[in-house]
C-alpha cells in the first residue's frame, strides 16, 4: 500500500458537507441558474433573449479574460502559468492561462483566480449577464500589462464583450457525448445511457430547453415535446426546470463517475483529483446559495428535495415531517460524506456502491414532483403553467422509468406529455410505483401526496406499501452508510495514527519506550 503526503486545507462546507478541495467557482453555477429564472420571470421577448444568452454563455463560473497581447508571446506558456494585470483602479487582478499557448500567439485567456470564501469568490462576473448585474471590480482594465513567466506584454481587449465564461449550463449537455458515453475511461455512463437510449441523442437535455426557448418540437427517439403548444407562462416552467432537474441534473452524476474513474485503489490520502471531482458533484448537486449550512432557499436539486419533502410528507430523518431538510437531503450528505472518505483511503470499490445509491435516491423527487403535478392538473384545475411544470419533472425521470417498464414509462409520458389530452394520476402513480423494485427505491421514501387542508392525503395519493424486500434494501442501505461512515472515520484516525509513530521512530522517539505513553489510545 501506498502512503504518499497530503494537504491539509479548510474550506467553507456546503450545505453542511466539508469538500477536500477549493469548488467556489463551481458552486456558484446556480448564480447562472438563478440569473436565467429572474429573466424568465419577466416573460418578455427580450427577457427570454438574455436567459438564452445566459444559459448559453454563462455569467458566473469559470470566468475568463479573452486579451489580444500587443506582441506575440516569446515562448510557450503552459495552462495554469500565472499571469497578473491590473483592474480599471489599477489594482493587482491575480489570474493563469486558461490553456497552453505556443510562442507566436497574440490571442490569449487569461483565467481570474478564485478565492475559498463563497461570498466573493470571483471579482470578475460579466459574462450574458444584464448590465445591473455584471461585477467587473475585479476585470482586466481594459488596457495595460500582463506579467507572463517574468516577461510584461500590452495587451487590450473589451471588458464588456471579451470577459467570458468557461463553464455553462449548457456546456453540461452539449459536452456530454465526449464526457459520459465516448471519452471517458469508464464510459459509458450508466444513468447517461438510461438518457441516451430513451432521447436518441447526447444532447437531449440541451435539445429540449433550446426548443422551449425556440417554441418548436422536438426531434427524439421518444418523449417528444411541441412547445409550440405553450406562451411564455409555459415555456418559463419548463426552462427553469429543465435547465436544473435535465443538464445540471446529469452533470452530478458526472462529477461522482468521473471521481470513481480516477480513483485509485490502496492508496492512503493520494486521492486528489478523485476528491475534487467528488465535491464538485456536491457542488452542482447543491449550489452556493444554500450556504454553508443549508439555511437558504436555493435553486438546484437540494432544494427541490427539501420543496418536495414538504408535498410528500418526507421530511425530517425519519422521513415523516411536513417541513424542515427532507430525508433524502440527509441521506444524500451521509452518502456525499462517506464517499468522500471511501476516495481519499482509496476505497474505490465500496464508493461505487455509495455512487449507486446516491442515483437512486436522486430520482425521488422528479417522481415527487411528477405525481404531485399530475393530480394538479387532473383534480385541482391545474392549467398551463401546471402542465408544463409536470411535463418538465416527467422528462427527466422518463428514460430511468423506461429503462425498468417501457409499459410504465408511455402510461406516465401519455398522461404527462405538452398537449396531452387527459390525465389520470392514479395512472401515473401506479406506473411509478410498479418500478420502485428497480428503481431500488421505497414507497416510503416517496411518501404520498399530502393536503394541508384536511391534515391528510389526497384521496388515491396516499404512500404506497412496500414489500418485504423493498423494506429490507432500505434498511441495509441505510445501515450500510452508518457502517461506513463510522468505518471511514476510524480509518483514517489509524491511518494517522501510524504516520504519527512512523514520524516518532524517524525521529529517535519511537512510541513503545519504555517511558512513553501511548499516543493512540482512546
Amino acid at each position: 500500500m501506498n502512503i504518499r503526503s497530503h494537504r491539509h486545507l479548510s474550506y467553507e462546507k456546503i450545505a453542511g458537507y466539508a469538500p477536500g478541495s477549493q469548488v467556489t467557482d463551481h458552486c456558484a453555477i446556480d448564480l447562472d441558474q438563478a440569473a436565467i429564472e429572474r429573466s424568465l420571470a419577466e416573460r418578455t421577448s427580450d427577457s427570454f433573449a438574455r436567459a438564452f444568452e445566459i444559459y448559453k454563455q454563462g455569467g458566473h463560473s469559470k470566468s475568463f479574460a479573452q486579451v489580444t497581447l500587443a506582441s506575440p508571446l516569446t515562448s510557450l506558456i503552459e495552462k495554469g502559468a500565472a499571469i497578473t494585470g491590473t483592474n480599471a483602479d489599477g489594482e493587482e487582478v491575480v489570474g493563469k492561462a486558461y490553456e497552453t499557448y505556443d510562442a507566436g500567439t497574440s490571442v490569449i485567456k487569461v483565467q481570474y483566480q478564485t478565492s475559498d470564501i463563497q461570498s466573493d469568490y470571483v471579482g470578475c462576473q460579466v459574462g450574458a449577464l444584464a448590465e445591473e448585474e455584471v461585477n467587473m471590480s475585479g476585470c482586466l482594465s481594459e488596457t495595460g500589462t500582463l506579467t507572463i513567466g517574468g516577461t510584461q506584454y500590452s495587451y487590450s481587449y473589451s471588458p464588456t464583450e471579451d470577459n467570458m465564461n468557461g463553464r455553462t449550463i449548457s456546456g453540461f449537455s452539449t459536452d456530454a457525448e465526449e464526457k459520459m458515453r465516448n471519452g471517458c475511461k469508464g464510459c459509458p455512463y450508466k444513468d447517461f445511457m438510461y438518457f441516451y437510449d430513451y432521447y436518441g441523442t447526447d444532447t437531449y437535455a440541451d435539445d429540449w430547453v433550446t426548443a422551449a426557448f425556440n417554441g418548436e418540437k422536438t426531434n427524439f427517439k421518444n418523449g417528444n415535446a411541441d412547445f409550440s403548444l405553450l406562451t411564455n407562462v409555459g415555456k418559463e416552467e419548463i426552462i427553469s426546470k429543465a435547465t436544473a432537474y435535465m443538464n445540471i441534473f446529469m452533470y452530478v452524476f458526472y462529477e461522482l463517475e468521473d471521481a470513481l474513474d480516477d480513483c485509485e485503489s490502496g492508496c492512503i490520502n493520494c486521492n486528489a483529483d478523485p476528491v475534487h471531482a467528488w465535491d464538485e458533484g456536491v457542488c452542482f448537486y447543491t449550489g452556493s446559495i444554500e450556504g454553508q449550512d443549508a439555511t437558504e432557499s436555493g435553486y438546484l436539486l437540494h432544494e427541490l428535495a427539501d420543496k418536495r419533502c414538504q408535498n410528500f410528507k418526507t421530511c425530517g430523518s425519519a422521513g415523516s415531517e411536513l417541513s424542515g431538510t427532507s430525508a433524502i437531503n440527509y441521506a444524500m450528505f451521509d452518502l456525499f460524506a462517506l464517499g468522500n472518505h471511501q476516495i481519499q483511503s482509496g476505497n474505490c470499490q465500496a464508493a461505487r456502491d455509495t455512487v449507486n445509491q446516491i442515483t437512486q435516491l436522486m430520482y425521488v423527487p422528479m417522481i415527487q414532483g411528477t405525481i404531485r403535478y399530475a393530480y394538479t392538473v387532473a383534480e385541482l384545475q391545474g392549467a398551463e403553467k401546471e402542465k408544463a411544470e409536470g411535463a418538465a419533472f416527467a422528462a427527466a425521470v422518463l428514460p430511468r422509468i423506461h429503462a425498468a417498464s417501457p409499459d410504465a414509462a408511455t402510461t406516465i409520458y401519455n398522461n404527462m406529455k405538452i398537449g396531452a389530452t387527459g390525465t389520470n394520476a392514479n395512472d401515473v402513480k401506479t406506473a411509478f410505483e410498479s418500478v420502485y423494485p428497480q428503481l431500488g427505491i421505497s414507497c416510503s421514501q416517496v411518501g404520498g401526496l399530502w393536503n394541508e387542508a384536511t391534515k391528510t392525503y389526497y384521496e388515491g395519493m396516499e404512500p404506497c406499501v412496500d414489500t418485504t424486500s423493498q423494506q429490507a434494501s432500505a434498511t441495509n442501505n441505510t445501515l450500510g452508510v452508518a457502517l461506513g461512515v463510522t468505518f471511514g472515520v476510524l480509518f483514517i484516525l489509524a491511518v494517522g495514527c501510524i504516520l504519527y509513530m512512523r514520524n516518532k521512530e524517524q525521529k529517535g522517539k519511537p512510541i513503545f519506550g519504555m517511558s512513553e505513553s501511548k499516543p493512540c489510545s482512546a
